[in-house]
Formats: structure tokens, C-alpha cells, sequence
């Protein structure tokens, strides 16, 4: 809900809980008013009217207070905005109209034929911002254009929570007082990165059930910036957008415009647990396709087979896995071109001839008749300079003249900027989509930018941005010629996740690793934003050869897997019969669980640094509840899990044991799981009666 003040220069955006305020002085300064519970327009107006700081030597009165601080005037904190034209640098803007359109509100402003126009709608309680810059003037360079600035109330001892990592370890939680000065996270890699996810949070003493708690997330899968500022006067400010650093966007000639991602924000005073929630339920609502429609039980074939395929060793895998009730079975990487190692072929999508001389619908028809999906593995973003793709068009990578084309893994990243990557990687993988009853495709990206230029290109840093807009054009029109097909976003595992492509993606590869144990730290830092709805987890071989060695039970590795969209990539051929009978156990059983694991409310019951974690799930009248024991010392007693969600007056029937709980005594006393010993796990399933 959208309400206007009477003299048209106050704004509120409401939602369920929360509210979200702003006023347009006199002069045309944009003013923060309020971001916190709902309010009315009378709250709103006489925050408006109260006085402004008082005048302090050296310091602007602006800063910390600006709903958009641009770079010029009485300004000393990071600009959102950094314009430069040929005569000048910097905005000195005027309003001009706002506009109230729907749900959404818009803003505008103008600088010498720069139009700027802020961006606000609120959907649930989330507040989703955005700036569109349309150039009718001349020639300008946009240095920096970061999608909003967010300002926090004035509070004693911020706390900053983040998600850092690295490749196999992503999505840790760190929480940290906030000190004064700037704190910067993001990517200067071209994708999201394993290093951080694009999320921040900031609370003054919030646990996992209560206290204030605000949280940003950008929707941008390439090299992105969030900078949360504590100013001298105490106040504390959040800017990102788009790009690492101030070198340079995009260059706007007459008539073209651009329009930054969606930075998302919400204010919540449940704690971490029901900022979580909130976030969840926004992405299943409004970010992920398709998010009502549960995802299918998968198998893929990598650890099985690394590059060692065979049509008729996939079918094989194919036949097990369909008895172990699998839905998706997934050909990864070593179908195509010359790819019997990671030294050729990318870049060269058709079958390999010799391993599929019928192509991939003889296999794809096989896996439909034994019941289950089809799905491949792709990596169109790269190339090997072993391919015939390079060996025709090297002038198609990135890479700076006269020096050294970097390589990783083998390989050279494509400029997907250039219309002619665009149109021959559509070409590509259109033909391949029609070639043969595909269901899913999940799409690598496995190196980071190094030599990111553009020989010949006036201005090459606009291959930064465009790459991103053209990967997002190209996954939009794939999914619009083809609908039946799923794409899942991966890069080498948890390196392009974000919610610019959970937009276009069905699911997400959190990680590569694999190990059940791991993952706990790993699910648990991906919680605090995304859903399990898009998180991918696979069940895979003990010991953990891909990784660490590390022996666990079938039972620990499945219910670790559980806790999302679950998935099979052990090699199936070395499993005994009695894991295989056990396996299909767990997958009918996942199976009974999934609608409410994949669109439940989720709770934390208890963290994964403990020797017993668990996560629950309440969907309607059900509960689930994933329990598991890391490691039990003599004589140490497994503590209850006291549940959440529940309604205290209500009973609850155990589908595990039979056994009526009441509702009151199971949030207050808890649940008693009966783990014991090291790796054990359990699934309790509960319904109200």
C-alpha cells in the first residue's frame, strides 16, 4: 500500500508489519523518514516535521539522512550515484514528478538531460529498490551506479552478520560488532562469488526468535558491491549495486538508458528466524519460477563417472537409479565435442560421436520409459582453447592485446556481450533443447574474469554489466521457447547464487562439497536468506572421496540432504543391496516430506556448531523435523528439541511412533529424538489432529 502526504512530498509504503517513509524537502533533498513497524501517514508527516540536526563544523547535514546521496555538493559519504561527462563530474539534481502506480512508486529527478528515477514497491514486507537512468543529453560515463541506499535508525552497538566463504565451503555465518568507518563485501570476479554472498544483516541484540533485525539483499550475478557505513555522528548507511569499484558501469550516448538490479531490504522484529522466513516467503512468491511446484528427487552422473562416459554405463546408472525412485536423471559434464577431459571440447555443444553416435535421444527416451526425467550438464559462458569454437572465432574470449590469455581449468572466458557469442550460444543450445525430450539443464560456470577486455570496443568495461544482461536475455528466452525445461544455476557449486538468477533458475548448486557433515555449516548460512525450495543437495559416497575421506551413514547422509531439493551422485554400481533397499526408503520417504520441506516455514531449532543441530519445517497442518547427531560423549544425554510453530493448544500425532504430543508441551519441553552414538539422524514427522 502506497500513501502520499497532502502536499505530495511525503511517501509511505506499507506491508502486514512493517512500513517504509520517506519526504522531499523544499529544496528537492530527498529525506530518509523511517524504516521500521507500520505506521500511518500521521506518524510519517510529523517525523517529517522534526527538526534537523544541529550544526556541527566539518560535517554535512545531509549525510546519513539521504534516502540517495549522489556524488557533489554538501555531500561527504559514498555516492550511490557518480556521473561524468566531458565538461563535468557529479549530479546536482532537481525534482520533477513522482508517480504512484500500483504497488509501485517512482521518483523523478533530472540533471542536464540525466533523468533519474528511484524505484519502490513493497511486496509483503520486503522493500524492493531500484534506479532507472535515462540519458537525453550528452555523451555521459556512469562511474557508479548503485541500486539504493538504505538507513538504519539510530541504535547502541550494531552487529553485522555476512555470509563469506570459498570454493566447497561457502555460505558460512559471521556476525561481528560494526565499528566506524566503512565495511566492504562483494565480487570483482564477474559472478556472484564463493566469497560472499550478496546479503547483509544488522541487528542490536537479536537472537533466533526475537529483537529487530534489517537484512539487504542485490539481485545481480555478476561483480556486485555492499558497503555498510557507520558514520561519525553514529548513523549507519548501506549502498550496493552493480560493479566492485568506481572505475566505470556503462557509458550512456543520447537516448539509451540503464536501469540498475533490484536491492532488496526488510525490517523485522521476529530475530534472525522470522527475518528468514519473510525472505523465503518473498522468493517463493515473487523471485523463483514455478516456486509452487515441488522439485523432482535427482540423480546426477559426475562422481560416478567423472569424464569416463558411456551411453551404455549412463543407462545403467539410469536403470539403478530409477529403482531407487529417482526422478531426474542428469548426464554431467563429458557428452559433447571432444570432451574426454577438462583440457577440450567446451564450447562445441553437439554429442560426442563416438559415446552418443545417435545423439542424446536414444538415452533421453530410455531415461522417460524407466519413469524419470532427462537432464544435462552445460557450461556455455567458456570455452577451451582446445575446441573448435576457439580454433574458429579466438577473437570471442576476453582477453587484453598483447598479453597473456589467462587461463583456469583449462579455459577462456566467452565475451557474451558481443551479439555474435549471444546469437551463436542461442543457436547452440536451442538446437540442442530440440534435439532430444531434455527436462533440465544445469548450467556451470567454472572460472572467474581475469583478462576482462574487449579489443576494438570504445569503451570495453561495459563487458562487465553487458555479460550479465546478456546471460539473463539469454535464460529468459530459453525458458520462454522452451517451458518444459528446468534450469538449475551452478558455479562450481556456490559461486552464482543471488536473486537475479533464482529469477530464471528453478534451483541452485550450493556447493561442491558434498560431505554431509560440511554441509550442516553450509545449509545453515544459506538459510539465513534463501529457501529449501532451490538448494540443491545430493547424497554421495562414504568415504568422501571427492573431499575428505570422511566415513558416515547412509542414514546421516541422506538426512542431511533432506533439508532441501534432494539428490543422488554416488556411483550407484558400487553401492551394496542393502544400501540400495535403504536408499529407496529414504527417497519415498523425502518424497511424503517434500511438499513440506520445499514450501514450509523453516525454523533453526539448534545451530550445526554443537554436537546436535536440527532444522524444522511447518507447512498448514504438518511438521517435519530433521534431527542430526555429529558425535555423543559418554554419559552425555541428547538434549530435547524444543519446537516452534506450533499451535500450544492443539495435538500432534508422531508419525514415527503413534505418539500424541501436545503442543504446548512440545515447544516448552521439547521433542526427544532417541539419536545416539556418532552420525545418527532421524526425521520425526508430526500432525496436527
Amino acid at each position: 500500500m502506497i500513501e502520499i502526504g497532502e502536499d505530495g512530498r511525503t511517501w509511505l509504503l506499507s506491508g502486514p508489519t512493517s512500513s517504509y517513509a520517506l519526504r522531499l524537502t523544499d529544496l528537492d533533498e530527498l529525506l530518509h523518514l523511517h524504516w521500521g513497524p507500520r505506521i500511518t501517514r500521521a506518524d510519517a508527516e510529523s517525523l517529517a516535521a522534526l527538526p534537523g540536526p544541529p550544526y556541527r563544523p566539518f560535517e554535512s547535514r545531509l549525510d546519513g539522512r539521504e534516502e540517495y546521496p549522489v556524488e557533489g555538493g554538501p555531500r561527504f559519504v559514498r555516492p550511490a550515484l557518480s556521473v561524468r561527462t566531458q565538461e563535468r563530474r557529479g549530479t546536482e539534481w532537481r525534482f520533477e514528478a513522482y508517480e504512484a502506480d500500483g504497488d509501485e512508486l517512482r521518483l523523478r529527478f533530472a540533471d542536464d538531460g540525466l533523468g533519474i528515477t528511484l524505484h519502490y514497491r513493497m511486496r509483503g514486507d520486503v522493500v524492493e529498490r531500484w534506479v532507472t537512468l535515462a540519458n537525453e543529453g550528452p555523451s555521459l560515463e556512469l562511474l557508479r551506479a548503485d541500486s539504493a541506499t538504505w538507513t538504519l535508525p539510530e541504535r547502541d552497538g550494531w552487529l553485522l552478520s555476512q555470509l563469506h566463504g570459498r570454493w566447497a565451503a561457502e555460505s558460512r555465518l559471521a556476525r561481528s560488532p560494526l565499528t566506524y568507518g566503512e565495511k566492504v563485501i562483494g565480487s570483482r570476479r564477474g559472478h556472484t562469488g564463493h566469497q560472499h554472498l550478496p546479503w547483509v544483516a544488522l541487528d542490536s541484540g537479536a537472537n533466533e526468535e526475537s529483537g529487530e533485525v534489517y537484512g539487504c539483499a542485490l539481485g545481480w550475478s555478476g561483480s556486485w558491491r555492499i558497503c555498510v557505513a557507520q558514520l561519525p555522528d553514529a548513523r549507519v548507511q548501506i549502498s550496493g549495486g552493480a560493479g566492485y569499484d568506481d572505475s566505470g558501469l556503462l557509458r550512456l550516448e543520447p537516448g539509451e538508458s540503464f536501469t540498475t538490479p533490484v536491492f532488496a531490504g526488510l525490517w523485522s522484529d521476529g530475530g534472525f528466524g522470522a527475518a528468514s522466513r519473510t525472505w523465503h516467503a518473498y522468493q517463493r512468491a515473487y523471485v523463483i519460477p514455478d516456486a509452487d511446484q515441488d522439485r523432482p528427487v535427482l540423480f546426477n552422473s559426475w562422481e560416478a563417472t567423472h569424464f569416463d562416459i558411456s551411453e551404455e554405463r549412463q543407462r545403467e546408472l539410469a536403470r539403478r537409479a530409477a529403482e531407487m525412485g529417482v526422478e531426474l536423471f542428469v548426464v554431467d559434464d563429458g557428452w559433447f565435442g571432444a570432451r574426454t577431459s577438462d583440457r577440450a571440447g567446451l564450447g562445441d555443444w553437439t554429442p560426442n560421436p563416438e559415446r552418443f553416435p545417435q545423439g542424446l535421444k536414444p538415452l533421453a527416451d530410455d531415461v522417460h520409459a524407466l519413469g524419470m526425467q532427462f537432464g544435462i550438464w552445460v557450461e556455455p559462458e567458456m570455452v577451451n582453447p582446445d575446441s573448435e569454437l576457439y580454433r574458429a572465432h579466438p577473437d570471442w574470449v576476453q582477453f587484453q592485446p598483447g598479453r597473456t590469455r589467462t587461463e583456469f581449468r583449462n579455459q577462456l572466458v566467452l565475451n557474451l556481450a558481443r551479439p555474435d557469442v549471444q546469437e551463436y550460444l542461442w543457436e547452440q543450445l536451442d538446437g540442442l533443447l530440440s534435439s532430444a525430450p531434455i527436462d533440465y539443464v544445469k548450467w556451470d560456470f567454472n572460472r572467474c574474469f581475469t583478462d576482462a577486455g574487449w579489443p576494438g570496443e570504445p569503451y570495453p568495461q561495459k563487458l562487465w554489466v553487458e555479460h550479465v544482461e546478456a546471460l539473463y536475455g539469454l535464460l529468459d528466452r530459453l525458458r520462454a521457447e522452451h517451458p518444459g525445461v528446468a534450469f538449475e544455476s551452478c558455479s562450481g557449486g556456490g559461486g552464482r547464487i543471488d536473486l537475479g538468477v533464482m529469477a530464471r533458475t528453478d534451483q541452485v548448486w550450493t556447493s561442491d562439497n558434498t560431505d554431509p557433515l560440511d554441509r550442516l555449516a553450509i545449509q545453515h548460512g544459506f538459510s539465513q536468506i534463501h529457501p529449501a525450495r532451490i538448494m540443491a543437495a545430493w547424497v554421495t559416497d562414504s568415504p568422501n572421496a571427492q573431499l575428505n575421506g570422511r566415513i558416515s551413514s547412509l542414514r546421516f547422509r541422506f538426512v542431511s540432504a533432506m533439508a532441501g531439493v534432494l539428490g543422488v551422485g554416488g556411483d550407484l554400481a558400487d553401492w551394496s543391496e542393502a544400501e540400495l533397499v535403504e536408499a529407496r526408503e529414504w527417497v519415498e520417504l523425502y518424497k511424503e516430506i517434500r511438499p513440506v520441506v520445499q514450501r514450509g516455514d523453516l525454523y533453526r531449532l539448534r545451530p550445526p556448531e554443537g554436537g546436535l543441530s536440527a532444522v524444522q519445517y511447518v507447512h498448514g497442518d504438518e511438521t517435519v523435523v530433521l534431527a542430526l547427531l555429529q558425535a555423543q560423549h559418554h554419559g552425555e544425554p541428547v538434549a530435547p528439541l524444543r519446537l516452534r510453530g506450533l499451535d500450544p493448544s492443539a495435538a500432534y500425532e508422531c508419525r514415527e511412533t503413534g505418539e500424541t504430543h501436545r503442543g504446548a508441551v512440545l515447544l516448552h519441553h521439547g521433542l526427544r529424538t532417541g539419536l545416539r552414538g556418532d552420525f545418527d539422524a532421524a526425521v520425526v514427522r508430526l500432525r496436527r489432529i
